[in-house]
């Protein structure tokens, strides 16, 4: 049985998943894990999630949807999160996944009150992020690639903050030891955030943002990839004893 299970919680633009494929075949390649080796199960399809005991990690992907929907599949979802929260299996939420976790846990989410947040931003790490045992040995600050409209406003009780950006303070955290969240996007690369990017111009613009602006802010960064590679090594690591 694979045991390790990407829940997909939405796909990426149409353009990009024709010529790059879908947010788990990034998140994938950033941990160094082959499909075949993995589970993907289509929560957003309404495809049952398997008993979280018989998994030794799970990676939550982003999503177009929004969790404040409240979709009878993200509330499904959700419940299930929680479960498996309690049992202690490493898990990872990533932008929509991250909010998710959150909620599940007692959390807030709604749209963040700086507006959407895309591009290439800095996320600075905190002395607690020092510590965990995903985040430690990083740089103080981040370069990371965002993709968001919602952000997690109210942190779940227990939940240790580990990182933050100038328009999001609840970047990164931990519950646990065990359950991780971040709203940035670990499995984008340069290309794919631009297309983000211009695909949300008109909405961008709405917001006065200098889309323009954020196109040339836009770079090159190891600390995604850095940081899925981290999470597939922790796995091995666990399951290992």
């Amino acid at each position: 049985m694979n045991r390790i299970l990407i829940v997909k919680t939405g796909s990426t633009l149409d353009d990009l998943k024709a010529r790059k494929g879908d947010f788990e075949d990034w998140i994938l390649a950033g941990m160094g894990l082959e499909r075949k080796n993995t589970r993907i199960i289509d929560a957003q399809a309404g495809h049952p999630l398997p008993s979280p005991e018989r998994l030794t990690g799970i990676v939550i992907t982003g999503s177009h949807a929004m969790v404040t929907e409240h979709h009878g599949w993200s509330r499904q979802a959700a419940r299930w999160v929680k479960h498996a929260a309690g049992a202690s299996v490493p898990m990872l939420g990533i932008c929509y996944g991250h909010q998710l976790i959150a909620h599940a846990l007692g959390g807030h989410v709604g749209n963040n009150p700086g507006g959407r947040e895309f591009g290439t931003v800095d996320v600075r790490l905190n002395r607690h992020a020092g510590k965990d045992r995903l985040f430690r040995g990083l740089p103080d600050t981040i370069r990371v690639h965002a993709s968001h409209t919602q952000s997690v406003l109210t942190l779940p009780p227990g939940v240790v903050l580990l990182g933050s950006s100038v328009l999001d303070p609840h970047h990164a955290f931990v519950w646990e030891e065990h359950v991780w969240g971040v709203q940035f996007h670990p499995e984008f690369d340069l290309e794919t955030t631009k297309a983000y990017i211009e695909a949300y111009r008109t909405d961008l613009q709405a917001e006065g943002k200098d889309v323009d602006t954020l196109l040339r802010s836009c770079g090159d960064t190891p600390y995604g990839t850095a940081l899925l590679k981290r999470f597939s090594r922790l796995l091995e690591k666990d399951s290992q004893g």
